[in-house]
């Protein structure tokens, strides 16, 4: 399987990078960035590895406690919808 990174995904990702350098060390972006390309990496395997999200047709990985990736199942491909904060209120 293949992995196609949404506009709204690339995006909200490194905003997220941006975040973890302002606010914390250089390390714990690189620890964000590692997760998630582990992840990605069980997705191209395991296009089931995460639960179904609130939203029909979506699935949730949660990262870190604060942050969770989006994903949605397409014939050939799975997208990157979007990362989002875990402590706000979202429609995911």
């Amino acid at each position: 399987m293949i992995i196609v990174w949404s506009d709204e995904a690339r995006k909200t990702y490194d905003y997220t990078i941006d975040e973890l350098i302002d606010k914390w060390e250089i390390e714990i972006a690189i620890d964000f960035e590692e997760k998630t390309n582990a992840l990605l990496d069980h997705l191209k395997e395991y296009k089931k590895f995460c639960p179904p999200s609130k939203k029909k047709r979506l699935r949730k990985c949660v990262i870190h406690k604060n942050t969770s990736l989006i994903y949605k199942i397409n014939k050939n491909s799975i997208e990157l919808v979007t990362f989002i904060d875990n402590h706000t209120e979202h429609r995911y």
